[in-house]
């Protein structure tokens, strides 16, 4: 009982005191493109921009305590189902990495339509706990 007592106390002081925990981004953080909607249509090439609330942006393989309330950006383009949020992000077609924390890029896609997803990977491209992820947005590129 005592250790029980002990432990909701400890508990309880760290959220009254805004303490965060490593690479967990609080409730109130997110990811999102910044000039993009579901559904929008768009000429290539097109320069999309991330945006970030919450949490902070640094390059991947960050070893400072910054690495410990931010991440770098992976943009999922055209990704099928669900990426596996327990391992390290591969690179693939459809996972582009901003290793260097880049908060923008170019799109250069073929006309057609496309699904595109931010999620925030930490220093060694696992995502965060829990994930930082945009929702899924679908685009027409003509």
């Amino acid at each position: 009982m005592k250790r029980l007592g002990i432990s909701l106390l400890l508990t309880t002081t760290m959220m009254a005191s805004g303490v965060v925990l490593a690479h967990s981004p609080g409730e109130h953080a997110k990811v999102y493109f910044k000039n993009l909607k579901d559904g929008d249509t768009i000429s290539i090439p097109y320069k999309v921009e991330f945006g970030i609330e919450g949490y902070g942006i640094v390059p991947a393989g960050t070893t400072d305590k910054r690495r410990h309330t931010a991440g770098h950006h992976h943009l999922l383009v055209d990704h099928p189902g669900s990426p596996d949020l327990d391992e390290p992000l591969p690179h693939s077609k459809y996972c582009m990495h901003f290793d260097n924390g880049e908060t923008e890029t170019e799109l250069n896609l073929p006309p057609g339509k496309h699904t595109l997803q931010l999620l925030l990977g930490d220093e060694t491209h696992e995502p965060t706990d829990p994930p930082l992820m945009s929702k899924k947005i679908t685009i027409m590129v003509r």
